[in-house]
C-alpha cells in the first residue's frame, strides 16, 4: 500500500514519520533577521499558512469567549462551597495559601487550593461578584481550545486542528464547567497542556518539554490530586518507547519530568505536613487532620473502591453494580446520566482513534503522528475506563476530563482519514464515524422527546447522507467531498451544539450541575438543575424527599427536602429551591426556601434573608466568626451573605472531626464566635460525632433569637435557668 503525504497540509514535518529524520528547523529567526512583532507572528501564524488559518482560529477563541461569558452572572455565587473560599482567599493570605473556607481558617475545604487562586486574585482586584469569581474559569476554558488546536496542529492540517477546538468548545459539559467555579476547569487545561508537552518532547527529543509536562501534572494535582494522575502512565509509556532520543537518555529524561512532578506538586503538601496544625487551619474532608490521607482515602482510593471515609453516602458497588452515585459498568458514560453530557462523539472517537493506528501501523518509532493518537486516545480510553467502574462519589461533571482528550482524537482522526480519502478504507472508515454520530446524536436527543423534537430527524437524517457523500470522497469532485465533509460535521456536532446553548442560557448553582436542557440527565435524582436548586433532587433526595419529577426518594429515613435556593448574591437572587424536582431529604431537615432564611444542604448554600443578615452584621468586628454552622454548605450561604467568616462545624457535610467540642468552649468563652445557626448540616441536629455535641450544648447552654424560618443561638447569652 502507497502511503503519501503532504507536509504543507498535514502539519510541519508530517513527512518525517516515514522518511528519513528530517534537519532540526532553526529555533527562532536567522541571524540578523529581525523577530516579528508578537501581535503580528499572533495573527499570521505560520509562513506556510494559508491566509484564513490564523483569523479562523483567532476567531474560534473569540466565539468560545463570547459563548461561555453569555450571561455569565446567572450562575451567580455558582457553587457556594468554593466561591465562599475564594471571598476567603480574598481577605486572608493566610486562607489564600491553605485553601480556607474561611478567613478565620478554622477548616479548609476538601481539595488543594490551586483551583481558587485564581478566582481569589480575581476578587481582591474586582471585588467580590459572579464575574469575577466565574471569568477567570471562562479564560481556562478558552485557553484549552487553544491548547488543543496546538497541540492537533503539531501534525495535523488547520482543519483538523480547528475541528478538534470547536469539539471542545462545543462539548456540553465543557460549557459547564469552564462557567463554574469547581476544580475540574483547571484540572482539564492542565491535563490539555501536559499532553501537548510531551508530544512537543517526542517531536525533538528535548528534555525541557517533558520536564514542563510534569510542572504541568504537578499542579494538576494540586487542583484536583489524585486524579491528576489518571493518565500518569500513557505519556510516560509512550515517550519511552517512541521517543527520537536513545534509550538511556529517555530514561533519564523521564526521571526528571518525575522530579519536576514531586516538586511541582509536592511543595505545598510538604508545608502544609510539616506546618504545626495548632495554627493552621483543620484540613477538611480529612479524619486525622492530614492533607496525605485526604489524598489516599477520601479523594484517592476512595473514590474508586466507595469506601470514602466521611463521605455522604456508599459508592456503586462493583461492575454493573448500582448505588447512591449510579450504576457502573463498561456502558456508563452512555447511559442516561453521563451520555448527554459527553459521549456524543464518543462513538465517532473510538473509530477514529483505530483507524488512526491502523493507518500509521506502518510508522517509524518515532512518529508523533502515530504517537498522538497514542497520548490522546490513551489517555481517553484511561479515564473513561476508570470513570466507568469507579463504586465511590462520582459526578456527571467528572467527564469534563475527558473533553480535551475526546476532541483531539476527533480532529486528528478526521483529519487523516480526509487526507487519505482516496483509499477505500479511509473513506469508508471517515463515513463510519459519520454514521456513528448521527445515530447516537439520535439516541440522546430521543430521550428528551419534548427538546426540539425535529432535531433528531435532522441529525440522523444529514449524517446518514452525509456518510453517504463521505463514502465516495475519493472519486468525486472535491467540492461535492467537502460538502459531505461540511454536512457530516454539522451533524454531528447539532445536538452537542443545543445542548450547549442550553446549558449557557441558564445559570447553574450548588454542588452537583449538569449540562443540557432540563430532564437531559435522568439521574435517579442526581442532576444538577439551573438557577438555585437541583434538578429532581439527588436520586430522589434521600428518603422522606421528593425525587425527580414527583418520584419519591430513596435515601436517609425520615428527612424533609433540603432547598437547593442560593444566598443573596450578585446576579440574580436565589430561588426557591428544587424547582424542577424535590429536595435532597436528610434526618430531621426541612425545606429551605429562596430568600426567606432557611437552612442549606448538600448542594448548596442556604438562603439568608435581610434580618438574618442583619443580625449576624451586628459588631460583627468584635468576633473572630460572626456564627458557626454544621456544615461547610451552610456556613458558606451565610458567609457570603455577610461578607464576613462564619465557621464550618464538621467541614463539609458535618462529620470531619473538627472542632471538638472542648475546642469549640474555647473559642466561645474567648468571645470569637457570635451565634450558632440551627438547624442546619446534613441533618438538621441528627449528625453524630463532634459536631452533634456541640448542637446539644449550644442549644442546652444559650439563648434561642429567632429570625423569620431562621434559629440562631447568641453565643454571648447564657439561657436563663
Amino acid at each position: 500500500m502507497t502511503t503519501h503525504y503532504d507536509p504543507s497540509t498535514t502539519g510541519h514535518g508530517a513527512a518525517a514519520d516515514w522518511g528519513p529524520p528530517p534537519a532540526a528547523p532553526p529555533p527562532g529567526p536567522r541571524a540578523g533577521e529581525p523577530r516579528q512583532p508578537f501581535v503580528r507572528r499572533l495573527w499570521r501564524g505560520r509562513p506556510e499558512d494559508p491566509r484564513w488559518v490564523r483569523p479562523a482560529f483567532l476567531g474560534l477563541l473569540a466565539t468560545t469567549l463570547l459563548l461561555y461569558l453569555y450571561d455569565l452572572s446567572a450562575s451567580g455565587y455558582a457553587n457556594s462551597f468554593y466561591s465562599a473560599a475564594v471571598q476567603a482567599g480574598s481577605r486572608s493570605w493566610k486562607a489564600f495559601f491553605f485553601g480556607s473556607l474561611d478567613a478565620g481558617n478554622a477548616i479548609t475545604v476538601d481539595k488543594p487550593p490551586a483551583s481558587l487562586w485564581p478566582m481569589e486574585l480575581s476578587v481582591r482586584v474586582f471585588g467580590l461578584n459572579s464575574w469575577a469569581i466565574l471569568a477567570p474559569e471562562v479564560l481556562m476554558g478558552v485557553a484549552a481550545v487553544a491548547v488543543v488546536y496546538a497541540a492537533v496542529r503539531l501534525r495535523f492540517s488547520p482543519v483538523a486542528g480547528l475541528v478538534a477546538g470547536a469539539v471542545l468548545a462545543l462539548t456540553p459539559v465543557a460549557a459547564l464547567m469552564f462557567r463554574f467555579d469547581n476544580p475540574d476547569a483547571m484540572l482539564a487545561l492542565l491535563m490539555s497542556v501536559a499532553c501537548y508537552l510531551v508530544l512537543r518532547a517526542l517531536a525533538d527529543g528535548r528534555t525541557k518539554w517533558l520536564v514542563w509536562a510534569g510542572v504541568a501534572i504537578g499542579f494538576a494535582f494540586l487542583a484536583k490530586t489524585l486524579q491528576a494522575f489518571l493518565i500518569l502512565p500513557v505519556p510516560a509509556v509512550v515517550y519511552a518507547v517512541c521517543a527520537p532520543v536513545p534509550p538511556r537518555k529517555r530514561f533519564g529524561q523521564l526521571a526528571a519530568a518525575t522530579l519536576a512532578l514531586v516538586v511541582s506538586g509536592g511543595w505545598w503538601v510538604a508545608v502544609v505536613e510539616l506546618w504545626p496544625a495548632s495554627s493552621r487551619p483543620y484540613i477538611g474532608g480529612s479524619q486525622n487532620n492530614s492533607f496525605l490521607e485526604l489524598t489516599f482515602g477520601y479523594n484517592g482510593l476512595g473514590r474508586l473502591n466507595g469506601e470514602e471515609t466521611g463521605s455522604v453516602g456508599g459508592g456503586g458497588g462493583g461492575a454493573g453494580g448500582s448505588g447512591m452515585w449510579g450504576e457502573t459498568g463498561w456502558d456508563r458514560m452512555f447511559n442516561s446520566e453521563v451520555g448527554g453530557q459527553i459521549s456524543w462523539l464518543l462513538p465517532a472517537a473510538l473509530i477514529l482513534l483505530v483507524a488512526g493506528l491502523v493507518a500509521t501501523r506502518r510508522a517509524r518509532r518515532t512518529s508523533v503522528t502515530r504517537a498522538s493518537f497514542l497520548v490522546w486516545g490513551g489517555s481517553l480510553l484511561m479515564t473513561a475506563v476508570v470513570f466507568s467502574y469507579m463504586a465511590g462519589i462520582f459526578h456527571q461533571y467528572y467527564t469534563v476530563a475527558l473533553a480535551p482528550y475526546l476532541a483531539a482524537v476527533v480532529g486528528m482522526g478526521a483529519g487523516l482519514l480526509w487526507e487519505r480519502r482516496r483509499e477505500p478504507w479511509a473513506s469508508i472508515a471517515l463515513a463510519a464515524s459519520v454514521v456513528a454520530s448521527a445515530a447516537w446524536g439520535y439516541v440522546l436527543l430521543n430521550r428528551t422527546p419534548d427538546y426540539l423534537p425535529w432535531l433528531k430527524w435532522l441529525v440522523l437524517i444529514g449524517g446518514l447522507t452525509a456518510a453517504l457523500g463521505l463514502v465516495f470522497a475519493g472519486r468525486i469532485p472535491r467540492r461535492l467531498a467537502v460538502g459531505a465533509a461540511a454536512a457530516g460535521l454539522v451533524a454531528a456536532l447539532a445536538g452537542p451544539t443545543a445542548y450547549t446553548l442550553s446549558t449557557v442560557r441558564e445559570g447553574h448553582t450548588g454542588s452537583i450541575v449538569t449540562a443540557g436542557p432540563a430532564g437531559a440527565s435522568v439521574t435517579g435524582g442526581r442532576g444538577g438543575g439551573p438557577r438555585g436548586g437541583v434538578r429532581g433532587g439527588f436520586g430522589g433526595g434521600m428518603p422522606g424527599g421528593q425525587g425527580q419529577q414527583n418520584q419519591r426518594g430513596n435515601g436517609f429515613p425520615g428527612g424533609g427536602g433540603l432547598g437547593g435556593g442560593t444566598p443573596t448574591q450578585p446576579g440574580r437572587q436565589g430561588q426557591q429551591g428544587q424547582r424542577d424536582g424535590g429536595g435532597f431529604g436528610f434526618p430531621g431537615g426541612r425545606t429551605g426556601e429562596g430568600g426567606t432564611g432557611g437552612v442549606g444542604g448538600l448542594l448548596n448554600g442556604a438562603s439568608v434573608s435581610s434580618e438574618a443578615r442583619k443580625l449576624l452584621e451586628r459588631d460583627a468586628s468584635r468576633f473572630t466568626w460572626v456564627a458557626a454552622s454544621v456544615g461547610s454548605q451552610n456556613a458558606a450561604g451565610y458567609q457570603l451573605a455577610t461578607g464576613d467568616p462564619v465557621m464550618a462545624i464538621g467541614g463539609f457535610n458535618g462529620t470531619d472531626p473538627s472542632p471538638t467540642l472542648a475546642r469549640f468552649k474555647k473559642y466561645v468563652e474567648e468571645g470569637r464566635i457570635h451565634y450558632f445557626i440551627a438547624g442546619a448540616g446534613m441533618g438538621g441536629g441528627g449528625n453524630s460525632g463532634t459536631a452533634s455535641q456541640i448542637s446539644s450544648w449550644v442549644q442546652s447552654t444559650f439563648t434561642k433569637v429567632t429570625v423569620g424560618s431562621a434559629t440562631f443561638y447568641d453565643l454571648t447569652r447564657k439561657a436563663s435557668g
